[in-house]
């Protein structure tokens, strides 16, 4: 028997899976195994790393053989751009051909990537970070696209009382601050600081949703590592950010 794949999901968990993704990096080889969906990415620049896990449980439909299947996530998301919230997309996929996804009458026939010609997913860091806030995805996402107003540089700045959001340019500034009891947690055994790119910070953040918590983990010039889930906690996504080390910020 060929090796298989007839997965169903509604729109709305393809779009956010693809759109999370896509903030690095177009094509991406998704791994299915039995027990959910497995993609690992990092940009041409290594400045960005995406790990992002999906149970089975999350999808309408999940029977296949394990496979890993290179696509390129734009040709999908311009399928699930005709569909809306809630409906029904059937994706299919037999060793050696298409990947067929079904859109009420809408079939679309995608040719896979060669994975032999594709970048091996990267391997996740492992970080052993000083300081960690836990925080509402609404309220980042809101100081992160204040900031991205007036910058492409944001500086965290953190100790056991507050975190810090900052940007400033030639004529403007921002600032925007948590004190510890305006946050879920905040742990740090010293104060740091540390700056990051925007660019793929600020689109990161639009993922948020209302309820989301997101935990952000960094250190004095240290990589960012942040965490969230989605779908009821059946979908999560571990995000690493190198550091801007500058000596005049």
């Amino acid at each position: 028997m060929p090796h298989m794949l007839n997965v169903t999901a509604r729109q709305e968990l393809i779009t956010k899976i693809l759109d999370t993704l896509m903030i690095v990096i177009e094509d991406a080889r998704f791994d299915f195994a039995e027990d959910g969906l497995t993609v690992r990415v990092v940009d041409s620049s290594h400045v960005a790393m995406i790990k992002l896990t999906v149970d089975a449980a999350a999808f309408d439909g999940w029977e296949l053989d394990s496979k890993q299947i290179g696509l390129e996530m734009k040709k999908i998301r311009e399928v699930t751009s005709l569909g809306s919230v809630g409906e029904l997309i059937e994706m299919t996929h037999q060793e050696g051909g298409d990947f067929t996804m079904s859109l009420g009458k809408i079939v679309r026939n995608l040719r896979p990537l060669d994975n032999s010609t594709m970048p091996a997913p990267p391997s996740l860091p492992k970080l052993d970070l000083p300081c960690k806030v836990v925080m509402n995805g609404s309220e980042l996402g809101q100081a992160l696209k204040a900031a991205k107003q007036v910058g492409d540089l944001v500086n965290f700045s953190i100790d056991d009382s507050s975190f810090k959001v900052h940007v400033r340019n030639n004529t403007d500034s921002v600032d925007i601050s948590f004190d510890k009891d305006e946050v879920e947690e905040l742990v740090c055994s010293g104060a740091a600081r540390s700056q990051y790119s925007l660019t793929y910070l600020e689109p990161l953040s639009r993922r948020f949703g209302p309820q989301d918590s997101v935990t952000i983990q960094f250190g004095e010039n240290f990589p960012l590592a942040m965490n969230f889930t989605f779908e009821d906690g059946a979908a999560e996504v571990d995000y690493f950010l190198a550091p801007r080390v500058e000596s005049d910020y």
